[in-house]
């Protein structure tokens, strides 16, 4: 990856629904090079794929909770292909310390939220969780 495939990549990280045409002006190349570029860096694996970003609005609707979970030796995988059917899950850590993994979940509502915490604790090889709702963000340097 050169300068410009660095410069395409963080524009398109920032707004993915930048156009091709837009891309290539700002950085004063033609249209039919940018695209060439993404096409590039998708068939590469670099851009794995688009997604949709849900903005504060929609947001605001979301309960959101990261859940501390301790699982039985031997067990990683089957617990991780379970959560990974849990659509509420939206990202595992592996982690070190008291816990082996750190669960977000966002739920529309707080009898949702419950019952997915219920389903994480059922699954087999679960040995203990702890929840941890979020009640505001103070910043976020991600988005």
């Amino acid at each position: 990856m050169d300068d410009l495939d660095q410069k395409i990549l963080a524009a398109l990280a920032a707004d993915s629904s930048t156009s091709t045409s837009r891309l290539g002006r700002r950085f004063k190349v033609a249209r039919s090079t940018v695209q060439a570029r993404i096409e590039r860096m998708e068939t590469t694996g670099i851009i794995a794929g688009y997604t949709v970003k849900l903005g504060d609005v929609a947001l605001a609707h979301r309960i959101k909770a990261t859940v501390l979970v301790q699982i039985e030796p031997r067990s990683t995988a089957a617990v991780l292909q379970r959560l990974k059917g849990i659509p509420e899950v939206e990202i595992v850590h592996t982690t070190t310390g008291r816990f082996d993994l750190i669960v977000q979940i966002a739920a529309d509502s707080t009898s949702d939220l419950d019952e997915v915490l219920d389903q994480i604790g059922g699954i087999t090889g679960v040995r203990s969780s702890e929840s941890l709702i979020h009640l505001t963000t103070k910043f976020d340097r991600s988005v």
